[in-house]
């Protein structure tokens, strides 16, 4: 784009950032002589800024050009409609279909590039003249565009084998490998699951096989939903494909193996952690999935009450001492501790982590992965690393009196440790050190605050629905008069489930002098619990309860964490 042809649009938006309140006059003369310097447009310039967002960018060009802007994630895409174009088009073209409008007889086109004015004239000749162009994000069309085709392309692949399947018995074949016929739709199965789990927010993929059918379930904020079977004919292609490309053997099918799988999709880096077990009818296969991209959680994402963050802020101010994170696989203590290593990364200090596996690189710090095949434990790892003139430790898990000894001696012996431990509340790491072996006047030394954690899936906001709680509400809640709640109620923004992603409820005990006595006088945990809470700690219930007031999840989520502590 011309220097002058980009000025002039520049001043045009920046006019639309005015009449937006989104910026006052200062901060967009600024912007204005910053994109133009650096030869972009505006809205792209405050984005990577992040002054406005990608969804803000979006309304600005919106209104510039005269069209209106879409949240596309909360329709019901006409499948049908995309199914003429290739993904390689729309990624080229950035434009889609979204619906044909029956009353006003023209097909609504989502475009997140509406200054391609090329593009918008091939989507009026492919869609008419009377087309209706809208403006979306980027991240949601590609979102959405990953997500149809990657479905569509599970769909064709096992409708492809089964086809294959029938022309193969009519002609009764002999002497022909059953994976050799197969190879070619196992591969593309593999394929588009990956990129499909991908792009619905899965964390984990589960093929499962049974009798007479193999399920696929996806596990998404926490859940488990089915999303396609296919034959069991199919099924030792598939898991043979699998375990080609995680680099496992493909002929023990008789204990549990453990593999890797590295991807690129939509530009993007991901990591699969390939996890086999035999049963009755064959190799369950779990596939953990990571995203490689340099880790991005900060604190303010992770759901800390404004009390809460000032006890964090004091705890990862101690010199040293050691900070545990409790709670049940999968309730997000190793984001947690990955956003507190991110935030004192200040490099004036020497960071060393010792982890099975290292889920996450952070630059900057060292990071070691065990490898127990190598003599590589935890505890050798951790004797290595008082040699590298370490300030702060982060240990994976304490799993064992010997980390767990290790990690205490480090602690008061001027290093800060962080690391987690499987119990349910924060009080009951306390004694589950003291069971592990530790003296408790060594506990009461080194100890200086415990984080328990748990996830509760967080409301959907495009559909989320108030309403008054009832009497029963009530008393869960511990609340005299009915109140506004929010339930889940469903839409394509949520894939149906009301719920979209994940918010992190706590409780965080701080070790004090009082509490400090009743650990050397071997007090239960739950007199420890009490005195803690005395003290002022909020505990899960109290803070899943704050969040459910709020309007950020429900009464069913806070059930969920107090059953199940």
């Amino acid at each position: 784009m011309k220097n002058n042809i980009l000025e002039s649009i520049n001043y045009d938006l920046s006019l639309e950032l005015l009449n937006m309140n989104l910026l006052d006059d200062q901060q967009i003369q600024d912007s204005l002589k910053n994109a133009n310097e650096e030869k972009k447009i505006i809205n792209e310039y405050l984005v990577s800024q992040k002054i406005v967002n990608e969804e803000q960018s979006s309304q600005i060009l919106a209104n510039y050009l005269g069209y209106e802007y879409y949240n596309i994630d909360v329709i019901n895409i006409d499948e049908k409609l995309i199914k003429n174009l290739t993904y390689e088009f729309i990624t080229k073209y950035k434009f889609i279909p979204l619906i044909f409008d029956e009353l006003n007889k023209r097909y609504i086109i989502a475009t997140s590039n509406p200054l391609d004015f090329d593009a918008i004239n091939i989507a009026y000749a492919i869609f008419g003249i009377n087309a209706q162009i809208v403006v979306c994000t980027d991240a949601k069309l590609v979102r959405i565009k990953s997500r149809i085709f990657a479905q569509n392309d599970i769909k064709q692949t096992i409708d492809e084998y089964n086809k294959q399947e029938r022309d193969i018995d009519s002609i009764n074949i002999v002497g022909i490998d059953d994976a050799d016929l197969v190879n070619s739709p196992a591969v593309k199965l593999v394929e588009s699951c990956l990129n499909d789990a991908i792009s619905v927010g899965a964390s984990d993929i589960h093929i499962e096989p049974y009798e007479d059918i193999v399920r696929i379930r996806y596990r998404i904020d926490g859940m488990l939903y089915e999303n396609t079977s296919f034959s069991t004919k199919m099924y030792p292609a598939v898991s043979t494909r699998i375990k080609i490309i995680s680099k496992l053997n493909i002929a023990e099918r008789r204990v549990p193996q453990d593999g890797r799988i590295t991807k690129t999709y939509n530009n993007e880096t991901y990591d699969f952690r390939v996890s086999t077990l035999p049963t009755t009818f064959g190799e369950k296969i779990v596939i953990r999935i990571f995203d490689t991209k340099a880790f991005s959680y900060d604190r303010s994402q992770l759901g800390f009450l404004k009390e809460e963050n000032m006890i964090v802020n004091e705890l990862l101010k101690k010199p040293y001492g050691i900070i545990l994170l409790t709670g049940p696989t999968g309730c997000g203590k190793s984001t947690t501790l990955y956003s507190f290593i991110k935030e004192i990364n200040n490099g004036e200090v020497n960071i060393v982590t010792v982890e099975d596996p290292v889920e996450y690189t952070i630059s900057g710090v060292n990071q070691v992965q065990v490898n127990t095949k190598a003599n590589l434990t935890f505890a050798n790892a951790l004797r290595s690393i008082l040699r590298q003139d370490p300030n702060i430790v982060m240990i994976g898990e304490i799993r064992d009196e010997e980390t767990a000894e290790i990690a205490m001696r480090m602690a008061i012996t001027g290093h800060l440790v962080l690391s987690t431990l499987h119990t349910n509340d924060a009080a009951g790491a306390v004694t589950r050190l003291i069971d592990l072996g530790l003296q408790p006047y060594f506990v009461t030394d080194a100890l200086v605050g415990v984080i328990s954690q748990r996830l509760v899936r967080r409301l959907c906001p495009e559909c989320k629905q108030s309403y008054m709680s009832n009497k029963y509400e009530n008393e869960i809640l511990k609340i005299n008069k009915s109140q506004k709640l929010y339930k889940s109620v469903g839409c394509p923004a949520c894939h149906n489930t009301g719920y979209k992603g994940r918010i992190g409820v706590h409780e965080i005990l701080q070790m004090t002098e009082d509490l400090k006595e009743l650990v050397i006088n071997k007090a239960s945990t739950s007199q420890i619990k009490q005195k803690a809470m005395d003290n002022g700690m909020l505990d899960l219930y109290t803070t899943c309860k704050i969040a459910v007031l709020k309007g950020e999840t429900t009464v069913q989520e806070l059930l969920s964490i107090m059953y199940n502590k």
